[in-house]
């Protein structure tokens, strides 16, 4: 067989084409660069790092293996990925070829699967080829990812075929797929890229190399030429076709390399040669990154430098990419297996029918079940569940089938094959038509069914209208066709279904007429009144009364009353006649138009009768004026009976009025109606005179007030006395105390009575003959020893209160209760007051009966002329004016009940401003200083001298300054004099009442001498303010919650200021949306929004300035919470979880899962 002749014309620039690699092969010499093969593909550089992947991972536990199978049988190829270092489940794809991705192809004769095995931790992955055809020879390749992980492994499938021999076939098949999910899915084919186009019966033409046309082609007509012969896999070609398209490098290990590419019939022999620059170099050869050994198949020669390799009997699977390596270099080359277009061996007839017939249109092919497109008029026929069109294959024989044809399927319809076409003119004509059964006319009762019948030769469709319009089909009307015959049927008929109705046959001119008649007896429509057809009138109002009748023709109507008719006329009662209805009219009804009133109609076909009571009703009389029954604080209970007349409706119920009575506004009392005749007015004001009256409702309206009631004044008694309590028991009496009541109300309270009885008896004895004003009452004549029960009164115009009851017995025993001295808290230190101030202290003592109080101050009696002593039963007071130092001391109080004593003390501190130091001196004058000393005060102001106050004094102008304020010590050294003065000193002392009123001064002056003394100015350096960064509050370790904002603080220094930068694990914090960073006044914060567990690291704030970096790190850690429960570091479980770490660089996230 002669070798593929390599291409050297320059080719035309394709769409996009990839960038130029490096350098990978180079040719040798200077010859002109070859345009088939412009460097490795991408894909070739692809499939070498997945081999090389595929070598180092150990993915793959067992792989898929090379088969082969029989046309029409079914073959398995498996693969198992261990999965114990897995965390999910891997990505697996199968291919075929280089770039056909099989998981778009799953259908009839593919299925993917894929199984996990529990207990032995292994995905099993599947791949089932299902009645192998002959085109599925090639070679695959399966892929496992797993994140960084990646294996694949190929494989070759060779497909044997039962009987005969395939002729070859041309390389444009390799492009053909075929569509998803059906019978042909998996395969190749070109239909998707079929256009629409009028159809041609081609001539035979002479073999072309479609590669050498592309080449040359303008890229705009790739899609046309593709067409043209035969080539689907449009994106496929053209990947190749950029490949072919590099520029060749120069090669050293080379000097000739292969051609980019080699065509070749099926069941042929191709010749790959290559001539190598150093005959000593080793050469391998490889096919889709698999290395190819000597075999029948592929024979290898040597012929001085060049490298020979045959391959024999080529098939499908041989149709892939080639490549061959010499040292580091290698060169590459493509295959191409070509298959014989299919041709049309019989050609579409002419075909003529009737509408509703089944044609069928047939040919026959070169090929069984060779791919075949139907067209008609030019576009595409798409055969489908849904479509009118369906297609049969019997072996080489194909049938459009067209089910009830119409006139709308005449046309011209083609055939076309990848080698030929056909084509052929359908024509559908209408059957002549025959009325076999004419529509008659008919005449029918209201309320019957109405049926049109016809019947005519043809089963076509038609249509019904009624006087010249459509006929709407609904739930009384239907249309019926059953073959031939067509009906029109009316349930329930109306005088409106009347008319005249014609049947028109589609596409026939022809049309059948009938008439519908409607006859009716005259009816009375009485629907709209009361079961017992009376009809309710308000008297005064006017009544239109409208019955709808019915009948044809319509009926004469007469309506009358006791045997006399009522004549239409302008009388007060009248009657009114309209085609479907009959009204009565009456005229401002009165109650004496109330009866019954007949109505009769008459017509042709029959007569109706009926009567209607009209009954006239108006509002009740109103009731009797209403009797108040009881009174109360703010509310009275009231009757009343109902109105003699109801006005001919039941009474519905009462409105209810109450106004005060020197008014004359009346407030309505309730807005829904009381049905019973008594009511309970509330919300009064007690005190206030009040009248009510009654409205009576029924359905026409409200009647006319009643008479006001008697006028009444709502007055209630006060609510018991509160906190009744023993004040005190002798052996003869028994004081009582209470508390006023919480209500008392207008009636105002008179007084109380207090109420006694003894234990064993129910007999309440008054204590008191008359009211009581105040809250406090003893009981006196008691027996000793005796026990009795008090309860006490309220009293006023309405009565007395509730008793309030005192909860026990009550002895009638005096009894002792020791004393007890409660002092103050601010009395249990020291009580301090300034000279001048008040001094006013109240001590509370307990016992019984009164005890006897004594005061001394310092053990000696007071002196009540300069002290107030004001005693009573429950609390000592002790007052003084105006306090004088002399009333500093110790005061003592006892509290004395009979034999039993109680004391306490009060110290009382009475505090002035202290006096003048003693005696202020100058120790020593040097220089601009002098030396100061002094004595303290001999008065201390009662309190403790808490510091001196130091002034000067120019003996020149005697004006004070003051040197030194709050000074603790009695010695001091004044600075910074003026050379030449001469100065005066003084001291104030000083307590908690303030600076002594006068001072003590020095007798002798200090005078600064200048002898000797030559003033210098001082000299100053402007100072540096310039410093490195310093952090003076560092970051602290912490700790946030996922989903809560988190802050990191801290605090730097520097001049100049420094430039603050972030890190997160070393690296810099840079435009992140999810940081905030803030600086003020050199405080640096870090604000993390809603971090997550991957948030969590080592974070760092670097500042930079002129003079030095100085860096502070803490660590964050981020929990989370989950159920409620923050997981420290230590985490804690909850029932039924468990812990997975997530680890990730510098940083620590923990996460707990239910199991």
């Amino acid at each position: 067989m002669p070798e593929p002749t390599k291409e050297n014309e320059a080719p035309a620039p394709a769409p996009a084409p990839p960038p130029e690699e490096p350098n990978k092969e180079t040719e040798a010499g200077n010859a002109p660069p070859k345009e088939w093969s412009l460097g490795e593909s991408p894909a070739t550089e692809e499939q070498v790092k997945q081999n090389t992947n595929s070598e180092l991972s150990t993915l793959f536990v067992e792989k898929p293996q090379t088969g082969t199978v029989k046309v029409g049988g079914n073959i398995s190829f498996i693969a198992k990925v261990k999965a114990e270092d897995l965390l999910r489940k891997p990505s697996v794809k199968w291919f075929k070829g280089k770039w056909m991705d099989l998981a778009s192809k799953a259908g009839k004769h593919l299925q993917l699967k894929e199984t996990f095995e529990r207990q032995s931790r292994v995905y099993t992955f599947e791949m089932q080829i299902i009645k192998a055809k002959e085109n599925y020879a090639g070679n695959y390749r399966c892929e496992v990812t797993y994140k960084d992980k990646f294996d694949s492994c190929s494989f070759d499938l060779e497909v044997h075929e039962s009987t005969g021999t395939t002729p070859n076939i041309d390389i444009r098949s390799a492009f053909k797929r075929s569509g998803e999910g059906q019978e042909d899915a998996g395969e190749l084919d070109f239909s998707g890229l079929l256009k629409r186009r009028e159809v041609k019966q081609q001539e035979e033409e002479p073999e072309i190399d479609v590669w050498e046309l592309l080449k040359n082609a303008n890229p705009n007509e790739y899609e046309k030429i593709a067409f043209q012969y035969g080539i689907t896999d449009l994106r496929g070609m053209l990947k190749r076709l950029k490949r072919m398209r590099r520029v060749e490098k120069k090669s050293a290990a080379f000097a000739k390399i292969l051609d980019p590419a080699y065509q070749i019939d099926k069941g042929g022999r191709v010749r790959f040669v290559v001539e190598l620059a150093d005959p000593k170099l080793e050469v391998k050869w490889y096919k889709n990154g698999q290395e190819i050994r000597p075999s029948t198949k592929y024979i290898f020669e040597h012929k001085g430098c060049e490298r020979i390799m045959f391959i024999n009997n080529c098939s499908l699977t041989d149709d892939s990419e080639y490549y061959v390596t010499a040292g580091d270099e290698k060169c590459s080359t493509e295959l191409f297996v070509r298959e014989p277009p299919i041709m049309v061996t019989k050609q579409l007839e002419d075909t003529n029918a009737y509408c509703g017939e089944k044609v069928e249109l047939e040919c026959e092919v070169s090929e069984d079940d060779a791919n075949v497109k139907w067209f008609k008029n030019g576009e595409e026929i798409i055969p489908g569940p849904k479509s009118r069109y369906k297609v049969k294959v019997e072996g080489k024989k194909h049938i459009l089938i067209i089910e009830g044809a119409t006139k709308a399927d005449s046309a011209e319809y083609s055939v076309m094959t990848t080698g030929g076409q056909s084509s052929a003119k359908l024509t559908v004509d209408l059957k002549p038509l025959k009325i076999l059964a004419p529509l008659t006319d008919l005449t029918v009762k209201l309320g019957k069914e109405i049926c049109l019948k016809c019947e005519i030769s043809e089963n076509v469709t038609g249509k019904w209208t009624k006087n010249g319009l459509p006929v709407q089909e609904g739930d009384r009307l239907k249309v019926v066709h059953k073959g031939r015959i067509h009906k029109l049927v009316i349930d329930s008929a109306l005088i409106e279904d009347e008319g005249e109705y014609v049947f028109t046959p589609d596409a026939y001119s022809v049309t059948l007429p009938a008439k519908v008649h409607v006859i009716d007896p005259p009816k009375i429509n009485l629907d709209g009144l009361d079961a017992d057809n009376t009809v309710t009138v308000i008297a005064g109002n006017k009544l239109r009364l409208e019955i709808p009748i019915s009948g044809e023709p319509p009926p004469k109507v007469i309506w009358s009353r006791a045997d006399k008719a009522i004549t239409e006329g302008s009388g007060r009662i009248r009657a009114e006649s309209y085609p479907d209805s009959s009204s009565l009219i009456i005229d401002v009804a009165e109650r004496e138009d109330s009866g019954v009133y007949n109505i009769n109609l008459k017509n042709e076909a029959g007569e109706a009768h009926a009567s209607i009571k009209i009954k006239v009703v108006d509002i009740p009389d109103p009731p009797v004026a209403p009797n108040v029954t009881d009174v109360g604080d703010d509310w009275c209970i009231m009757n009343w009976e109902p109105p003699a007349y109801d006005g001919g409706s039941p009474i519905l119920g009462y409105f209810i009025e109450r106004k005060k009575k020197q008014s004359s506004r009346w407030m309505r009392l309730n807005f829904e109606l009381c049905k019973e005749t008594t009511f309970e007015p509330k919300k009064m004001i007690e005190g206030v005179a009040y009248e009510v009256r009654i409205f009576a409702v029924n359905a026409i309206g409200i009647s006319k007030p009643s008479m006001p009631s008697k006028p009444f004044v709502p007055l209630a008694v006060t609510s018991p006395p509160t906190l009744l309590a023993v004040d005190s028991v002798t052996d003869t009496t028994v004081t009582m105390k209470w508390r006023p009541p919480d209500q008392i109300g207008a009636a105002g309270l008179d007084g109380y009575v207090l109420e006694y009885c003894f234990e064993g008896t129910e007999e309440w004895i008054v204590a008191n003959m008359d009211l009581i004003d105040k809250t406090k009452f003893t009981i006196t004549g008691l027996p000793t020893d005796a026990k009795i029960f008090v309860r006490v009164k309220a009293v006023n115009a309405a009565g007395a209160s509730e008793p309030k009851y005192y909860s026990q017995p009550i002895l009638v025993k005096e009894i002792i209760e020791p004393p007890k001295i409660r002092i103050p808290r601010h009395l249990k230190q020291t009580y301090i007051r300034r000279v001048g101030e008040a001094v006013n202290l109240v001590i509370p003592f307990q016992g019984k009966p009164r005890p006897e109080l004594t005061w001394t101050k310092d053990g000696a009696e007071i002196d009540k002329n300069q002290i107030n002593i004001r005693n009573s039963e429950t609390d000592t007071i002790i007052f003084i004016r105006k306090a004088e130092r002399s009333h500093s001391g110790k005061y003592d109080l006892q509290v004395k009940v009979e034999k039993f004593v109680e004391s306490a003390s009060i110290d009382i501190q009475i505090v002035d401003r202290p006096g003048p130091p003693q005696l202020v001196k100058i120790e020593d004058v040097w220089g601009e200083n002098v030396a100061l000393s002094w004595t303290p005060p001999k008065d201390d102001g009662n309190a403790a001298i808490t510091g001196y106050t130091i002034q000067k004094a120019d003996k020149k102008s005697m004006e004070w300054f003051t040197v030194i304020e709050h000074y603790h010590r009695t010695n001091a050294t004044i600075t910074e004099l003026v050379i030449g003065n001469e100065y005066y000193f003084r001291v104030f002392a000083e307590n908690m009442c303030g600076l002594s009123e006068n001072a003590t001064m020095t007798k002798e002056s200090a005078v600064i001498a200048k002898d000797g003394k030559v003033y210098k100015n001082p000299v100053y350096e402007d100072f540096d303010f310039t410093e490195a960064p310093m952090y003076t509050q560092p970051l602290v370790n912490t700790y946030a919650i996922a989903g809560y904002n988190a802050t990191l603080n801290c605090s730097v220094r520097g001049n100049p200021k420094p430039k603050i930068t972030w890190m997160k694990n070393k690296v810099a914090i840079v435009n992140d949306p999810r940081y905030r960073m803030f600086s003020n006044q050199g405080v640096c914060t870090l604000e993390i929004r809603k971090p997550s567990p991957y948030d969590g690291g080592t974070y760092c704030c670097k500042a930079v300035n002129d003079l030095g970096t100085a860096e502070v790190e803490c660590k964050l850690e981020v929990k989370v919470i989950y159920q409620g429960v923050i997981t420290p570091g230590e985490p804690l479980f909850l029932a039924g979880q468990q812990q997975v770490d997530f680890p990730s660089a510098g940083s620590s996230c923990k996460v707990y899962l239910l199991t």
